[in-house]
């Protein structure tokens, strides 16, 4: 009698287990929390990490592939950080470095999957490709920053389409453009010392906001993010590259890079 394939190495997963346990639980406490308090809104972004918690299983699955612990653990508390803690119980505004670390990590882990992808296609005995350790590197760099630049588009979507503002604004102080330009000659022209917005209503009474300065609309934040996806694929596709150079002795890339699943490693003995 044989078990599925794809599921042998589940059997030794008791850390990520009890972290996805754990995780569940506190997702599920916070969905009925949401929900009697009202905030449907909430109670949707809680069935979403959920759904989500089973995507690490579902890959493993589908692909018979086996996950590393360390990089299944990383994900289960990525997807909780980013839906429960900084949407929910807004870190994002709490502490105004976590979107960064969440972009740095997003890009790290991109970069992972992006270069599993290609590993997994260098090993497969039907496959005619195979690329060096520098094309790997540069492959899983392009798909972690291919993968940021979608989630940004995603971002400007929501906040165009919703009226969100998932790309957070950033208070400046010093701006330069062509629009002020009396000769039209576009020549761009600096705006410095800016202490304030003021909103002019269409019935012409004005609002000072207070800010102490001029609000950008997301493009620090676009950018920062992009940049921090960079370093993080930096990081992994330069780890990538000499963990397939010394024919993957390294210790650390292992922790990130799936490994493919026997077709008879599901056996049992009758």
């Amino acid at each position: 009698m044989k078990k599925k394939e794809g599921f042998r190495h589940i059997e030794n997963k008791k850390a990520v287990t009890s972290v996805y346990v754990l995780l569940r639980l506190a997702v599920i406490a916070m969905m009925v929390a949401q929900f009697f308090n009202g905030n449907y809104e909430n109670v949707f972004l809680c069935v979403l990490t959920l759904i989500l918690f089973t995507m690490p299983a579902l890959i493993e699955w589908r692909l018979k592939v086996d996950l590393p612990d360390t990089l299944e653990i990383i994900i289960l508390l990525f997807i909780f950080a980013a839906e429960i803690l900084g949407e929910i119980r807004a870190y994002y505004v709490k502490f105004p470095y976590w979107d960064t670390m969440l972009h740095t990590m997003n890009g790290f882990l991109c970069a992972a999957i992006g270069f599993s992808l290609v590993d997994l296609l260098n090993r497969h005995d039907k496959a005619t490709l195979r690329l060096s350790p520098f094309y790997m590197a540069v492959t899983a760099f392009c798909f972690s920053m291919t993968i940021g630049v979608l989630w940004e588009f995603a971002e400007f979507s929501m906040d165009q389409l919703f009226l969100m503002d998932t790309q957070k604004d950033t208070i400046i102080h010093e701006f330069s453009t062509v629009m002020l330009d009396p000769t039209n000659k576009n020549v761009a022209v600096p705006v410095r010392d800016i202490a304030d917005v003021i909103i002019v209503h269409s019935d012409g009474t004005q609002e000072a906001l207070g800010l102490g300065g001029y609000v950008d609309v997301g493009i620090h934040d676009t950018i920062e993010d992009l940049f921090v996806n960079f370093v993080g694929a930096v990081v992994f596709s330069t780890v990538g590259y000499f963990y397939v150079k010394s024919r993957g002795k390294g210790r650390f890339a292992k922790r990130f890079i799936p490994q493919v699943v026997e077709d008879n490693a599901g056996e049992e003995t009758p």
